[in-house]
C-alpha cells in the first residue's frame, strides 16, 4: 500500500530532481523517479469524475500563504 509502505518516501516542492540524485547517490535510496507535476486542469477532471487521487500527488507551489502575498486579489 502506497499510503503505509515504508519503503515509499516522497521529495516534494522546491528539492527537486538534485535530492533526488543525492538520496541515491548516498545510498539512501535504490531508484528515485521524478514526475511531472498535477496540473490544475487534471486535479479539477478527477475530481469532477469522483476519483481519488494518490498521497502526495496534489503539491502544488506556492501555498496559499505565500501566494497571497504575491499575487493582488
Amino acid at each position: 500500500d502506497v499510503r503505509t509502505d515504508k519503503r515509499i518516501d516522497f521529495v516534494g516542492g522546491m528539492r527537486g530532481t538534485k535530492e533526488l540524485e543525492r538520496l541515491v547517490d548516498e545510498g539512501k535510496a535504490a531508484i528515485a523517479f521524478a514526475l511531472y507535476p498535477t496540473t490544475v486542469e487534471e486535479l479539477l477532471m478527477v475530481s469532477d469524475a469522483n476519483e481519488i487521487m494518490p498521497p502526495k500527488s496534489t503539491w502544488f507551489e506556492p501555498k496559499l500563504r505565500d501566494g497571497l502575498l504575491i499575487h493582488k486579489i
